[in-house]
C-alpha cells in the first residue's frame, strides 16, 4: 500500500499592543486627556465599540448617579472666570449677565497611530457645563430672604434656561451654588437674567461633560492613536460666557488616546501538524478493486479568534513556483501541493467577499488582508491540502515512495 504524508509546521504570530505614552498639549492653556480603549469581549462579540475609560473629573465626581443614568462623562477644566463689572439686574443683554455658548456641534478630530502613522477621525461634542458661582457676600445679602431662589428672573440656576435643558442635582451654599445644565445638539446662547445687581460674581470649578463619535475599532491596527483639539475661551470664543465674566485661560485642549488592543488567535487540534494525504475513501479502493484514485487530499479543521485585520503567508521546504511542493527523497522527485484556506462567516477578504477555499501562494497575493465584520471567537476555519490527478499518476508509479515536506503558514497581524 502506497501513502504519501505531509509534515505540516504552523507558525502563528499575535502582535502585542504598541503602546507609547504620548503627551499632546497645547502650549499655552488648560488641557484635559480623553482615554478610550477597544479590547474584544467574548460574551459580547457584537458589541464592537470603544469603551470610555477617562476617569471622571468635575461634575460626575459627587454625581455620579446622574451621569450613570444619563451617559454623562465630565471633566474639569482647571479655568474660572472674573466679573469685570457689576452684573446689573433685569439686564437686557445676555451678553451683560450669567451667559454661556459652548462648542455644541460635532467636531472631528485626527487621531494618528503612534507607531504607523495611521491616521483615523473621531468626532466630538461638548453636551453640558456645570459651573460653580460665587460671590463675596450670603446670597441673601444681595436678594433678601429668597436667596439664590429670587436672584434671578427665570428661577433658581438649578433650572436650565431654554434652550438649555434639565433640573439636574445642585449643591448650594450660602454664597454659592452650583449646578448643571444640558445643551442639545447646535444650540445657541443659555442665560440668566439677574433680579439683582451682583457684584464681584465668578465662576470657579467649571465642568462639562461630552460626547464621542469614535471610529470603528475592527478596521484599526492593534496600538495607540492620539490627537487632540484646542478651543478658544473668552468672548465671541468656542466658550463664550458674555462680555464681563473674564476667563482666566483663553485656551483649552482636549488630547485623545484611543488604544486598540486586538486579538488574533489560531488553534489546531492535537496532531493537526501532521497531514496524511489520502484519496477519496482512504486506499482500499484501489487495494481491492485497483481503482487508481484522482486526488489526494486533506482538510484541516481549526479554530481561529480575531477582532482585528490579519494576513496569511506561505513558507515551503520545497517551493514550486508560487506554491509548496512534496519530495521523494531516493528519486527526488517532486509533485505541486495546492494549499488553500477558508475561513469562518465573519471574517472576509479585502473586498469583503467570503473566503472559501482561497489559495495560499508564496507571494501571499490574494491573502494580504482579512477583516473581520465583528468579533469572531473560536470559529471553524480550514485548510485545505491537495494534489491533482495528473501528479498522483506519477506518484502512483514503481515501486512503493513516501513523498514529504515542511509547510509554514502564518496568519499574522502586522497588517
Amino acid at each position: 500500500m502506497k501513502k504519501t504524508f505531509l509534515f505540516i509546521a504552523f507558525g502563528r504570530l499575535t502582535l502585542a499592543a504598541i503602546v507609547s505614552a504620548v503627551g499632546s498639549v497645547s502650549a499655552w492653556g488648560a488641557s484635559k486627556t480623553v482615554t478610550a480603549e477597544f479590547n474584544p469581549d467574548p460574551a459580547n462579540p457584537m458589541r464592537n465599540e470603544f469603551k470610555n475609560t477617562t476617569p471622571s473629573s468635575g461634575y460626575c465626581v459627587p454625581f455620579p448617579g446622574v451621569c450613570a443614568s444619563n451617559g454623562f462623562f465630565s471633566l474639569a477644566m482647571g479655568i474660572n472666570a472674573n466679573a469685570n463689572a457689576t452684573i446689573q439686574a433685569n439686564h437686557t443683554d445676555p451678553r451683560k449677565g450669567a451667559m454661556f455658548k459652548i462648542p455644541t456641534d460635532w467636531r472631528t478630530v485626527e487621531v494618528t497611530h503612534t507607531a504607523t502613522g495611521e491616521k483615523e477621525s473621531l468626532d466630538v461634542r461638548i453636551s453640558g457645563l456645570s459651573v460653580y458661582h460665587r460671590f463675596p457676600v450670603p446670597a441673601g445679602d444681595i436678594s433678601g430672604p429668597g436667596g439664590h431662589e429670587t436672584m434671578w428672573t427665570n428661577r433658581s440656576w438649578r433650572y436650565s434656561p431654554p434652550p438649555c435643558t434639565g433640573n439636574y442635582t445642585q449643591q448650594n451654599w450660602a454664597n454659592r451654588y452650583q449646578s448643571y445644565w444640558h445643551f442639545p445638539e447646535n444650540v445657541g446662547v443659555c442665560a440668566k437674567q439677574a433680579a439683582f445687581n451682583i457684584p464681584d460674581f465668578e465662576y470657579i470649578e467649571q465642568s462639562f461633560t461630552y460626547e464621542l463619535r469614535t471610529p470603528k475599532p475592527l478596521s484599526m491596527a492593534t496600538g495607540d492613536y492620539t490627537g487632540a483639539i484646542t478651543y478658544t475661551v473668552g468672548p465671541g470664543a468656542d466658550f463664550d460666557w458674555g462680555d464681563i465674566m473674564m476667563p482666566t485661560d483663553t485656551l483649552f485642549t482636549i488630547n485623545f488616546n484611543l488604544k486598540v488592543q486586538h486579538q488574533l488567535k489560531v488553534e489546531i487540534p492535537p496532531g493537526g501538524n501532521k497531514i496524511e494525504l489520502l484519496p477519496q475513501g482512504g486506499w482500499q479502493a484501489w487495494l481491492n478493486q485497483g481503482r487508481k484514485p484522482t486526488r489526494l487530499f486533506r482538510d484541516q479543521i481549526f479554530n481561529i479568534s480575531s477582532s482585528g485585520r490579519f494576513k496569511m503567508e506561505l513558507g515551503c521546504q520545497n517551493p514550486n513556483g508560487n506554491t509548496c511542493a512534496l519530495r521523494e527523497p531516493t528519486s527526488g522527485h517532486e509533485v505541486p501541493l495546492n494549499i488553500s484556506v477558508t475561513l469562518p462567516n465573519g471574517l472576509t477578504n479585502a473586498a469583503g467577499q467570503p473566503v472559501i477555499r482561497l489559495p495560499l501562494l508564496q507571494d501571499g497575493i490574494g491573502t494580504e488582508l482579512f477583516k473581520p465584520g465583528f468579533y469572531v471567537d473560536r470559529k471553524s476555519g480550514a485548510l485545505h491540502f491537495e494534489i491533482t490527478r495528473e501528479h498522483v499518476e506519477n506518484m502512483l508509479t514503481g515501486d512503493e515512495k513516501t513523498y514529504s515536506g515542511n509547510v509554514t503558514v502564518i496568519w499574522n497581524s502586522e497588517v
